[in-house]
Formats: C-alpha cells, structure tokens, sequence
C-alpha cells in the first residue's frame, strides 16, 4: 500500500481519506507546524510514499521535505507559482490565457506613479496583496483618496523587516460576474463549482465571493470553452492539481487567480463525483507510475513523480 503524507488536517483529508483507502493508498496527516520538530530525528514513525500538497509554511515544509524526502504532488516550486498572484497572471497572459487587466506594485512607490496606477482604471479597482489567500487584504476603491489610503496601509505593512513579499496588484473591477472554481487534475478538467454570495450579503454591499468569508459554493456545469480555459492555465502554469478561479460577464472570461492547494470539496460537486481522482491522478494510479517503498522496480527521485 502507497502512504500519503498530507501536510494539513482538514476537510481534504477527510474526504479523500477512504476513496484513496479503497485504492491502496493510506492517506495519513503528517504535522508541520505547531510543534517542536529536532532536526536529527525522522518528522514520522514510518515512511511515506509520496507528499500532498506542499506545507502552507514555506519555512515549515523545507524541514518536512527533507525530513520525508518524497516527492510532491504540487512541490515547493508549484505552490510558488501559483501563490505568487502577479507572476501567475505574468505566465499566464505571456501563454495568452486571458486575464483581468493588472499592475503590479512593489513597495515603496511614490503618491504621484500610485495615482497614474489609478489612472489607468475606470474605477473602482480591486487591490489585493500579492501572496496572500482567502480574500485576506483584498479591498476595493473608489475614488483616488481611497485608493492612496488603502495603498498606505500595505506600505505600513510592507515597511516591517520581516514581511517577505512587499508588492500588491491593482486589477479593474468586474462587476456582476459570476465567479467558478474550475478544478484541474493532470490537465484535464474535472468539476467546477459557482461561488455566490447571499441575497442580504449581496444587498448589504458586499461582493468578495471567497467561500471562507461566507459565500456558497454549488457545483455547476462549465461551458466548453471556460473548462478549455482552466486547463490551458494549468498547462501554463505547469502545475497538475490546481484551482482556477475564473470570472465571466458577457462573453468575456478571465483567470483571476490560482490555487495549487485547493480543497476538495464534496463528492456531489464534481461531474465524475470522484474527488480522490484529484490525488490519483497525480498520483499515477491511472498510469501505474508509482509502487509502494520497498516494491522491486521503485525508485525515489526528488522533485520527480515516484
């Protein structure tokens, strides 16, 4: 049996835990962070197989990395590209996958170069941190004050020795577009769910669509050209497991952002209703690539697939 170390202890692991079971993989939570961790003595009792998904805490996963010493499914490097906001839409747009209209802002930037950002724009426009998840940070301006101010705020942020990304994005607003997570496993599309908000939220103004700050997430079925879209950012951003969250009004579709840690969501969510199929693919169970430690013909090669 393959042993699947999984670097949080959430709703993915409980939902992928007896799928994978029922296909000879023991999918068992591996803690990274939140505990002392000697560096001279091995992060778990027994050996694992393979790593799933690469820990939230960079620092944390490269003691967990080489502790375990398994290749990923989503690695350090696709974690990165895809939590990096502005170099994905970078990737992406140079692929000529299409993408809201960004600029990039790396702190410190004077009030006169940040008020021709907001000139480039028919307001409002959304401004986010560029690493951060969640909807965390993200707000939307108005006016020019609005903006400078929401702007000094991350430049206080941004002046803190110890924060490592010091940039955001400022993208144009799109409003009334409906918002999909669109999932992407070994380059083929598998489900997709609408992201709405409730009426009263919606008639109290708000308009963030993240399911952690309460909206509702339905599966839907994806047009062809949208789920075309979602694996061409996948194979752009050469990432096998991802979360592409699209926005559409009209005829037009963008890629907003990436997720390579995406949850799995619910069974009846996705068309083929098989959620452990994310893990399995990349995995190899549907090609036979890997063989459980010890199996004759196994070998173990970093930042390859087993």
């Amino acid at each position: 049996m393959l042993r699947l170390a999984v670097a949080t202890d959430a709703e993915t692991l409980a939902r992928i835990r007896e799928p994978l079971a029922d296909r000879g993989i023991e999918a068992v939570h591996v803690p990274t962070r939140e505990r002392a961790q000697p560096l001279g003595e091995p992060i778990a009792e027994e050996p694992f197989d393979v790593g799933f998904v690469y820990p939230p805490r960079l620092m944390e996963g490269g003691v967990a990395d080489a502790l375990l010493d398994v290749p990923w499914v989503n690695d350090r490097a696709a974690v990165l590209r895809s939590r990096n906001k502005a170099g994905a839409i970078a990737r992406l747009g140079a692929a000529g996958v299409p993408t809201p209209r960004t600029v990039h802002v790396s702190n410190p930037v004077g009030a006169a170069e940040l008020r021709a950002v907001f000139e480039r724009f028919d307001p409002p426009v959304v401004v986010k941190p560029n690493s951060t998840t969640r909807g965390v940070g993200v707000a939307k301006a108005h006016d020019l004050d609005s903006f400078l101010g929401i702007c000094d705020y991350l430049e206080l942020v941004h002046a803190y020795r110890a924060t490592g990304d010091r940039s955001f994005l400022v993208q144009e607003y799109l409003p009334d577009a409906t918002d999909y997570r669109a999932m992407v496993v070994d380059g083929e599309y598998v489900g997709c769910v609408e992201r709405r908000l409730p009426v009263d939220a919606r008639a109290a103004g708000r308009w963030k669509h993240n399911v952690h700050r309460g909206a509702v997430a339905d599966g839907v079925a994806l047009p062809a050209a949208r789920r075309d879209l979602a694996e061409e950012a996948a194979a752009a951003l050469d990432i096998e497991w991802l979360g592409v969250d699209l926005l559409a009004t009209g005829d037009r579709a963008v890629v907003t952002e990436t997720n390579a840690r995406p949850t799995v969501d619910d069974a009846a969510k996705y068309e083929r209703r098989q959620p452990d199929t994310a893990v399995g693919g990349p995995l190899g169970l549907r090609r036979g690539r890997c063989r459980p430690s010890g199996s004759p013909g196994r070998t173990r090669s970093r930042g390859r697939r087993c």
